[in-house]
């Protein structure tokens, strides 16, 4: 004899009826609106989720973007200054010291011109380094009302004189201009590359 009749058969038996549960409608609904809140609660989360990454992804990428951009341009900067340090160079070694040679007797003149308009009747002087006078009084001609002494002084450097019309002094300099020209773009080279240096 078998024991087959002691155990329960778990097979499918088409003749035998389907166990149908009976759901009040009401619990079905709320079976329902559960079901939907739950699904519209992990899909918000997942939307919220996907956003932040997006968000996080952009982020990191526009601050890679502006680290590079900042770079390029620290960069080109850094090579322009390089480049144009060399004529900087000559420029204030041979340009600008050509040209204010050349033009300093005529700003002289001008600058004694502006210092006579208050003081007509007042006696006029220019004093220069030796061997520049004879230039000096071939600018100044019939210019002035009064006339202009024109005195050398062996102290003097070239492109430096003394204007005096009446009390008035001027000192010009074009040396000590050109040397604070030179001294200006030698400092801002000098903190342009410690300020690439060290940021």
């Amino acid at each position: 004899m078998t024991i087959a009749h002691l155990l329960e058969d778990f097979g499918f038996n088409p003749s035998a009826e389907p166990i149908v549960m009976a759901m009040s409608e009401e619990v079905l609904d709320e079976a329902k609106a559960e079901s939907f809140e739950t699904g519209y609660s992990a899909g918000w989360e997942d939307a919220v989720t996907a956003k932040d990454q997006e968000t996080n992804k952009i982020s990191a990428t526009l601050a890679t973007s502006l680290q590079d951009l900042n770079f390029t341009y620290t960069e080109a900067q850094n090579q322009l200054i390089e480049s144009l340090d060399p004529m900087f160079k000559v420029l204030t070694s041979a340009v600008l010291p050509d040209a204010m040679a050349a033009s300093f007797g005529h700003h002289m003149v001008e600058q004694l011109t502006e210092m006579a308009k208050d003081q007509t009747d007042q006696g006029m002087e220019i004093m220069v380094s030796a061997g520049e006078g004879a230039s000096v009084r071939a600018l100044l001609g019939d210019n002035f009302s009064v006339p202009v002494t024109v005195r050398e002084d062996a102290l003097l450097e070239p492109g430096q004189a003394y204007l005096r019309v009446g009390t008035a002094e001027r000192e010009l300099n074009s040396g000590a201009l050109l040397e604070s020209v030179r001294d200006s773009i030698d400092a801002f080279t000098y903190h342009f590359k410690e300020d690439s240096l060290y940021g």
